[in-house]
């Protein structure tokens, strides 16, 4: 049984490796390191955050073809970054650049954060401020009513 859980968990953790086919690596191993690197830095545009290396959707597969084309064109791997970039926007790098365009996936979660936060703070510091007041006790007319209500 042990073993079965050490086999079952060594293989979730190659999953990611099963995504690249054979039939899609380059001949040239240095060219085809190269491919994997960039590979990794490129997130599929279908995928919740995964890199196109790591991802089996068709368009990863699409993504991970053009960038192995790209390189046996002879192009640089920033000139594939370049290429990537200006089809399908800077969303596809895993790691975008910090710029006007961009500043709200660097900036989004920790401004969300920090309002959530000040909400919290701001919500506890005024209910701080209201005073408990005990309810009143029944009147007469009310502990009659009640009485009248709960007999059986």
């Amino acid at each position: 049984m042990k073993r079965l859980f050490v086999l079952v968990v060594a293989l979730l953790f190659a999953m990611p490796a099963f995504a690249v086919e054979p039939s899609e690596m380059l001949p040239n191993p240095a060219l085809e390191a190269r491919a994997r690197d960039i590979g990794r830095a490129l997130r599929c545009v279908v995928c919740q955050n995964q890199s196109i290396d790591d991802s089996a959707a068709e368009v990863a597969r699409d993504m991970r073809r053009a960038v192995r084309e790209r390189l046996a064109a002879g192009d640089r791997d920033e000139q594939v970054f370049a290429y990537m970039v200006a089809r399908y926007g800077d969303y596809v790098l895993l790691k975008p650049p910090f710029k006007a365009g961009t500043w709200v996936l660097w900036l989004g979660g920790p401004l969300v954060l920090v309002v959530a936060g000040s909400a919290l703070l701001f919500a506890a510091r005024r209910r701080r401020k209201i005073p408990i007041v005990p309810p009143q006790p029944l009147s007469d007319e009310e502990r009659r009513r009640l009485d009248a209500l709960l007999k059986p």
